[in-house]
This record gives structure tokens, sequence and C-alpha cells, in this order.
């Protein structure tokens, strides 16, 4: 299901000038336990290792940029929320070397990007986390299709770029067989070193996840690579042809309280702020998330920019919502999944929806309407039971290893019983994942 909505950024970029402040948050990276390895005064190159994987040593995250390590803030129990760095007005790169991924093996290239501090960003599968180098996978996807809400185009951030794309898709291929999922009619079709896969329907097609299932999917004891942010691709890709890490992307500011929808470059970890102050109607109750509505993590404008976000989106709170007679009235300019509005009579339209949840956490209704948003040979409503009742050994016979909380995104959204099914299914994952350790 598409869920039309108002606020699609243009494919125009602005300029923005950077605040200098950034910040590389582990929680961006699903499954890694921190283990920092700067301290609050530290200068830091661009590349640089700021924090590494407690379980897996060797896999460590760089540095966006180059500059001083203002604070390594910590929550709850000790936990790292932020490793801080203020920029330098000179940016210094570590430089790593440029490297000829023609004549590199798989074991070459999984070296380098662990050198360079950015192999952490490829996720497996199952438990959607982030990957280690120590099993090798039975295949990689990289899914190039981005169709969820207000989504940014990724065809427009690679153009330009398709020399680093394809360099990045070869170094993958040494590593093992790569997929390369994209739309129908792609100018990605012919990228070379992978097999490319056309998905045609709408969203969740362009979830890895639903890719992985309908080519390949995921058996117990398997394991498989997944990139579902193609934008890491070119971040391989720019390793091997410039010789340092390079964390640039593409950003769309979208949502139907942006004043002017448009695009931005701007680095992981970097400060929204110079991004959204003045793009919309501070009068305005808003919500921020840091990336698209289904799957982003609310925020602040003195957020960071996440390490696979590709969207910024503003959309209204809900707060001053003031409607008569609520869901009872007619209505015809509300969208309704279930058409009990008359707004499914007026043709196709873009809708400002607010983030209510309308309505409260109530028992699961046995009505199939997981399964007409899950493209997947899963029956969703069960796997969900199985995870809050805890019973593993039902959740693997209903295919747990294969799914990924995003994949639920979508069934979260038309859920009658107003459930947090990402959450749940994350929490399944962690569990099973722990027990199978």
């Amino acid at each position: 299901m598409d869920i039309r909505l108002k606020g699609r950024a243009e494919e125009t970029k602005m300029q923005l000038k950077s605040s200098g402040r950034y910040a590389l948050v582990p929680d961006d990276f699903e499954g890694v336990t921190p283990k920092v390895v700067v301290k609050a005064g530290d200068q830091v190159q661009a590349g640089d290792i700021l924090f590494a994987n407690k379980q897996f040593p060797q896999v460590g995250f760089a540095s966006p940029v180059s500059g001083k390590v203002t604070a390594v803030e910590r929550g709850d129990r000790r936990k790292v929320l932020a490793v801080k760095i203020d920029a330098d007005a000179q940016q210094t790169y570590r430089e790593l070397g440029k490297k000829d991924v023609a004549t590199m093996d798989g074991k070459a290239v999984v070296e380098a990007l662990l050198e360079a501090g950015i192999f952490g960003y490829i996720n497996q599968l199952p438990y959607a986390v982030s990957t280690n180098p120590s099993t090798m996978p039975k295949a990689i996807f990289v899914s190039a299709l981005r169709d969820k809400p207000l989504a940014l185009d990724f065809e427009y951030e690679v153009r330009g770029q398709e020399r680093d794309f394809q360099t990045g898709l070869t170094a993958l291929s040494k590593i093992a067989k790569t997929y390369l999922g994209v739309g129908e009619g792609s100018a990605l079709a012919d990228m070379k070193d992978a097999e490319v896969c056309a998905f045609v329907g709408p969203c969740p097609a362009g979830n890895v996840g639903v890719q992985v299932n309908h080519l390949d999917p995921v058996n117990k004891g398997e394991v498989v690579w997944t990139i579902g942010d193609p934008t890491v691709v070119l971040f391989i890709g720019r390793l091997f042809n410039t010789g340092h890490v390079d964390l640039h992307r593409t950003v769309a500011l979208c949502g139907s309280e942006v004043t002017k929808p448009v695009c931005a470059d701007m680095l992981v970890g970097q400060e929204l702020a110079t991004l959204v102050a003045g793009s919309y109607d501070a009068s305005h109750s808003v919500r921020i998330i840091d990336g698209n509505v289904l799957t982003g993590r609310q925020t602040t404008k003195d957020g960071y920019l996440g390490a696979h976000s590709s969207e910024v989106t503003i959309i209204p709170e809900g707060s001053q919502a003031d409607e008569l007679l609520g869901w009872i009235m007619p209505r015809t300019r509300q969208f309704s999944v279930s058409r009990s509005y008359f707004s499914w009579l007026m043709g196709k339209r873009d809708y400002a929806l607010d983030a209510r949840i309308k309505g409260g956490e109530r028992h699961i209704i046995m009505s199939g309407e997981y399964d007409r948003v899950l493209p997947m040979d899963i029956y969703g409503e069960y796997l969900i039971k199985a995870i809050i009742t805890g019973d593993i050994d039902r959740q693997e016979q209903l295919g747990i290893y294969e799914v990924s909380p995003e994949d639920f995104a979508l069934a979260e959204f038309v859920d009658s019983s107003k459930l947090e099914l990402q959450r749940i299914v994350r929490e399944g994952l962690n569990i099973l994942r722990k027990e199978n350790a």
C-alpha cells in the first residue's frame, strides 16, 4: 500500500552552512554494544574510529569529520548515547590509499572496510542487526528502490556518482553473490557484477527483507548480508576510489509542515538545526522525524542526522486537532485504509496526516489485515502472537529469521489493535539472538 502524503521534496538542492557540530549515535547501528575508543578533548581525523562493537572489536565506526571530541554523552547505566565532535574549519582525512577492487578478493575487501570503519553499516538477516565478519554470507542483497512515503528517489542521489556505486557493487560481489533490487525501468538496471532484479508494486516492495524473501529466503543456520540503505554502497565505492572515508549523503527535507520541501547534501551525524531552522511555522505543534514516517525516529531540531536516514520529515503532531464528533462524521478529506470515510471516492490525492494513533491499544483482532500489507510468505498475526507469548519454537516455525522490524511498518500503520509491531518484532529478534548465541 502506497501512503500518499503531502510535502514531497523537490529534486533541487539547497546549500547548507554547517554549524560544525556532529555526533555519531551507536543506536543507529542495531545490535551494536559500543566500546568508545576516544575521550573528550581528543583530536580526530575524518575516518578515525570513535567506537567499536564490544562483541566484535575489529568492527569500528568512523568519524564523519575531523575535529575535537567534545563529549561522550551517556544515559542510564552509562549507556553511550552519542560521541560528539566539533568539526575543524579545514577538514583532514585519514588516508587509507586508493585500491583497485578488480584485483582484490573478498577477504581483502572486508579487511579494507574494517580498517575504514564503515563495515558496520552493512546489516544481516537473521536478526536484522549490524553484521560481523566472523560469518560469511551466502549472498548480499542491496535495495536501491525507495518506496516508503515521501522517500527520496535514490536515482536522483546517485546521479553523477555512478562510478562510485559501481565500485561499491564490485567490491561487494568479491565477498558473495550480490543482488541489486531496483524499480521497473530503473537507470541502474545496467550495473555490472550484481544480479539486477526489478520489483514492481506498491510499498514495501523496496524493503530489502521482502526482496530476500522473494529471491533467496533465509533458513535457520544461514546468513545473508543486507543493505537497505543504498547510500552505503556509495560510501564503499568512495572509499576505494578516493582512499578515504566520505560519509556525505543527499537528504530530503519533507513533510506537510515544511514550507519548501527540498534536498540538501549532509554528512552522517550532522546537526539537524542547520537543515530545519526556519523551514516550518514555529507556532505549529510538529513532530520532527529522523527518517521516514513509517520507520524513522522522533527527534528535535537539536538532534543529529542518523547513519541510515535519507529523509528528515516534519508532520503535524495532532495535539492541536479539533474534530467535531470525531470519527463519526462522513469525511471526504481524511485518509482511511478501510474506506470508513468517503475520501476514497474523491480520487487519488495527497494527505496531510498527523502523528496521532487515533485509538487505544486492544486485543489482536484476527482479521488478516497484516497479510494485505505484508507481501511475504509469512503469517504475520500468528508470528506476532508467538513473539508476545515468548514461544521460540513457534517463532522459528513461522519464519522469524526472515523478517526485520521494518517489514511490519505498514502492518503497524493499518493495525486496528494499535500495537507497536516494530518494537515487538525487534524485542523478539533480540531474545532469539541471545538464546542462539
